[in-house]
């Protein structure tokens, strides 16, 4: 692994049958950034991820995540990341303090010092009154609140997000996005899946923009920019284009427009 790689993956494929969920995918991530996956729903977003976890096994290609196979040190791996999916995987039968004690016993975390720390997060994110709560109870915007917290308590090398924003409202969005900066600031990096073009924008340093399991474009807002060779627009211009859906976008607009018209 180069030094400053913390993800590196080349030519990766992984098939279900006839469906090519993943057809081939390169992409790296580097120290201190963030790297947006991209893509509409079923493009190979979470398979992707699922694979870097040690969850699948690909079919073809190379990856390595902080320079180890996820197929064969799975183990080592995940003590030095931390994982957010898109639906809370935690044990709703548990309360937010009985389940970062339990992040503690199986970090070898202080249990003292991860008491301290989770309260401080959960207070950022105007969650602290559901610390002695049990997570069941909790809305699906609260669930995933902890689910962050519990994946940053013993301070990952690398995030893996998928979807990490959904259900959560704009003050904890905004507070997610402030530990997501301080974690590059220090050397870490982050693996950010979403389908929200706008929050890619504004979050994301380098975007990979997947498409039927291809990466179809991949760079920085401008470099994507050169890509679909234009001189301006915004990222969801880009995104349409690159994924072949800019046409068919524009002629639901215009059967719209013309429906209305007619209706009136």
């Amino acid at each position: 692994m180069l030094d400053n790689f913390m993800i590196e993956v080349n030519n990766l494929k992984k098939y279900f049958g006839d469906v090519k969920a993943v057809n081939g995918i390169s992409f790296e991530v580097k120290k201190g950034e963030v790297f947006g996956l991209l893509g509409p729903n079923g493009a190979g977003k979470t398979t992707t991820i699922k694979l870097l976890l040690g969850l699948l096994e690909p079919n073809e290609g190379d990856m390595k995540v902080l320079g180890l196979d996820p197929n064969k040190n799975e183990i080592e791996i995940k003590s030095r990341l931390g994982y957010v999916s898109e639906e809370p995987l935690i044990f709703k039968s548990l309360t937010p303090k009985d389940l970062f004690n339990l992040v503690a016993s199986i970090r070898g975390l202080d249990p003292e010092y991860v008491s301290n720390r989770a309260q401080i997060y959960l207070e950022s994110v105007g969650a602290l009154e559901y610390y002695e709560q049990l997570i069941a109870t909790l809305s699906h915007g609260n669930k995933q609140k902890i689910q962050v917290i519990a994946a940053i308590l013993h301070d990952p090398e690398i995030l893996i997000l998928d979807e990490p924003l959904s259900g959560l409202d704009a003050k904890s969005v905004r507070v997610i996005k402030e530990i997501l900066e301080l974690h590059t600031e220090r050397g870490g990096a982050v693996l950010f899946s979403t389908h929200i073009m706008e929050i890619a924008q504004e979050l994301c340093d380098r975007i990979g923009i997947i498409n039927n399991g291809k990466m179809v474009g991949i760079g920085t807002i401008e470099e994507l920019r050169s890509q679909v060779d234009q001189m301006g627009g915004n990222l969801e211009d880009i995104f349409l284009r690159l994924t072949e859906q800019d046409t068919s976008v524009n002629e639901i607009i215009k059967k719209l427009r013309k429906s209305f018209k007619k209706g009136n």
